[in-house]
C-alpha cells in the first residue's frame, strides 16, 4: 500500500465501491448460512482498515449492514495451494464474478510475493545525513535521461461470441496479445485462454510504458491428428488504446465486448466479439537500469573505484548505458602524477565524463579520504567491512 496509486482518488473511489461489494458477499453468505472465508484484495483491505479507524461508525455500519460487528482476521499468512487463504480467495473470486459480472483480481491490488529479506547488518549509523558535506559546489544537471512512465496491467479474456458455425465446437481457441509499439518493459506476444471456452481462469499481469495500444488476436487451432499446413488460423483482431484510460484517468478497470476486425478488413453485420477485462494502475515514473561497461573485459572482481592493492589500467574508459543499450555518458578515472620539480604539487584524482555532445565534465573528485560527487553535492567515502568494500553516501536529503 506504499505505492503511489494507493493515494489516487480514482483508485480509492473504486476501492470504496469494491469494499461495499465485498461486504455484500459476506452478508449474502450469512443469509444463506454459507461458511466461506472471504479474502479481500489489497485495495479492499485498505478501506476495511480505514473504516476500523473510526470505531463508532464502524460498529454502527456493520450492525446495520451485517447484523454484527465484523472482525478482521489478519493472522493467517499461509498462501499454500489448498490452504485457507488459497481456497478462500478462489471462492471469493468465483462468488464476486458470478454476483457482479466483473473481475475480482485488479492491477495494483494483488499479493506480489514475499517481501525481500531485511539487511542482516547495518554497516553505518543512521545519523550520516547530519554529517558535513564535503562538496560545496552548486548542483547542476549534467545528464539528461528522458522520463518514462509505466503502468501495471491485468488482462483476462472472459468470453467470445458470434463464432462461425464451423468453429463453435471444433478446434482450440485462444488469444494472443501484444503492444502495437513494443517497449523496453513489454516487447513480447503472450497467449491467453478464453474463460468461457476453457473453463480455466487465466490472468496476465505485466508492466509497460503508458503509451500505444494493446492488440488482441483471436486464433483458432485445429485439433486434427492429420498434420496440416496452416493449422492455426487468425480469425480477427481488436485493439485497446491505453491513452483512452490514463490520459486523463477516468477509470482504472474496463470489461466490455470488442468487435474483431477480420484479416480481410470486411466487417460482417454480426462480427465475432471478445469480452476482455483490463485493469491498470496510474502511470508512474519508471526506474532506470544503468550499466557500467568497461572498454576492456571486466572481471567479476573489478570495481569502478580503485580498491586497495589493485592495479588499475591506464586511460581505461567506462561507458554508462541504459536499458536500450544507448550510451548515457563515458567515464574515465584520472590519476595524474606530480609534475617534476613541483614541491607543492598535490595528487588529484578525478572522474571525468564525456557527454553525448562531446563536452568533458568533472563528475567527481577525490577530497581528503572520500569522493565528492559534483552533480549532487554528495560524497562517497570508502569503508571496509565483512561485506567487502562499501561506500558511505553522505549529503543532504533532497
Amino acid at each position: 500500500v506504499s505505492r503511489s496509486h494507493f493515494n489516487n482518488d480514482v483508485f480509492l473511489e473504486e476501492a470504496v465501491a469494491r469494499y461495499k461489494g465485498f461486504l455484500h458477499l459476506i452478508k449474502k453468505n450469512r443469509e444463506r448460512s454459507i461458511k466461506r472465508f472471504c479474502v479481500p484484495t489489497y485495495d479492499i483491505d485498505l478501506i476495511w482498515h480505514t473504516h476500523q479507524l473510526h470505531p463508532d461508525s464502524y460498529c454502527k455500519d456493520m450492525s446495520k449492514t451485517l447484523g454484527k460487528v465484523l472482525e478482521h482476521d489478519d493472522m493467517d499468512q499461509d498462501r499454500t495451494k489448498g490452504k485457507k487463504l488459497d481456497t478462500g480467495f478462489s471462492g471469493t473470486t468465483k462468488q464476486w464474478e458470478e454476483t457482479f459480472g466483473s473481475r475480482y483480481p485488479k492491477a495494483g491490488a494483488m499479493y506480489r510475493g514475499t517481501a525481500p529479506s531485511p539487511l542482516t547488518t547495518i554497516p553505518f549509523s543512521s545519523d550520516i545525513v547530519s554529517k558535513e558535506v564535503v562538496s560545496s559546489k552548486e548542483c547542476q544537471k549534467i545528464i539528461n535521461i528522458p522520463d518514462l512512465k509505466i503502468v501495471e496491467v491485468f488482462v483476462e479474456i472472459v468470453a467470445v461470441k458470434n463464432l462461425p458455425e464451423d468453429h463453435k465446437d471444433k478446434g482450440d481457441l485462444f488469444v494472443f496479445f501484444s503492444k502495437s509499439q513494443p517497449d523496453i518493459f513489454f516487447n513480447a506476444k503472450q497467449k491467453l485462454t478464453i474463460l468461457s471456452k476453457s473453463g480455466m481462469k487465466q490472468v496476465a499481469s505485466f508492466q509497460c510504458e503508458a503509451t500505444g495500444e494493446l492488440l488482441f488476436e483471436l486464433v483458432s487451432h485445429s485439433t486434427s491428428k492429420i498434420p496440416m499446413t496452416g493449422a492455426s488460423k487468425t480469425m480477427g483482431t481488436a485493439s485497446l488504446s491505453l491513452q483512452n484510460f490514463i490520459s486523463p484517468i477516468s477509470k482504472l478497470a474496463v470489461e466490455q465486448w470488442f468487435d474483431l476486425v477480420p484479416r480481410s478488413g470486411n466487417v460482417s453485420s454480426k462480427p465475432i466479439s471478445l469480452r476482455i477485462a483490463v485493469s491498470f494502475t496510474i502511470p508512474t515514473l519508471a526506474p532506470h537500469l544503468l550499466r557500467m561497461v568497461r572498454s576492456r573485459p571486466l572481471s567479476k572482481s573489478s570495481c569502478f573505484f580503485p580498491l586497495p592493492g589493485r592495479i588499475q589500467p591506464a586511460k581505461s574508459w567506462t561507458r554508462v548505458i541504459d536499458e536500450t543499450q544507448s550510451e548515457v555518458i563515458s567515464l574515465q578515472m584520472r590519476d595524474p602524477k606530480k609534475e617534476k620539480g613541483g614541491d607543492n604539487c598535490t595528487l588529484r584524482k578525478q572522474v571525468i565524463g564525456v557527454t553525448e555532445s562531446g563536452e568533458t565534465i568533472t563528475l567527481a573528485e577525490m577530497v581528503e579520504t572520500g569522493w565528492s560527487v559534483m552533480d549532487c553535492c554528495w560524497s562517497l567515502k570508502k569503508k571496509s567491512s565483512k561485506e567487502g568494500h562499501l561506500f558511505e553516501l553522505l549529503g543532504n536529503r533532497m
